[in-house]
């Protein structure tokens, strides 16, 4: 090992180890537990805030889809009354008919003058 280094890491000692502990603490590589423990705790909350999230979604999704069946059979339903109404209509006998009334038979063709 001293031959890759070229000296023997534990000559340096305490005082590299002290070294290496700043340098990993200013980095940001090295943090308080307490800290370490917070930041935890606020992806905890927002895990949890996403997890909630979700469930009122997937009940929004849920609530809408059993919405969306019941609106397709209510469609059917009033699709298949329509064609019933529909053959009633047709099969009632038709009116003979009479001669074509013309659209102003009857009236009077003067056009109205306004009040005086």
């Amino acid at each position: 090992m001293a031959d890759l280094l070229g000296f023997r890491p534990t000559d340096l000692g305490a005082v590299a180890l002290v070294g290496l502990v700043v340098l990993l603490i200013l980095r940001g590589q090295l943090v308080p537990r307490r800290q370490l423990e917070d930041l935890r705790a606020d992806k905890d909350r927002q895990i949890d805030d996403i997890r909630a999230e979700r469930d009122t979604w997937r009940q929004a999704h849920t609530v809408s889809e059993e919405a969306r069946h019941e609106a397709q059979d209510q469609a059917g339903e009033l699709l298949e009354m329509s064609r019933t109404t529909g053959y009633f209509f047709n099969a009632l006998p038709q009116p003979p008919r009479s001669r074509e009334v013309s659209a102003d038979a009857g009236m009077d063709q003067q056009t109205a003058a306004p009040p005086t």
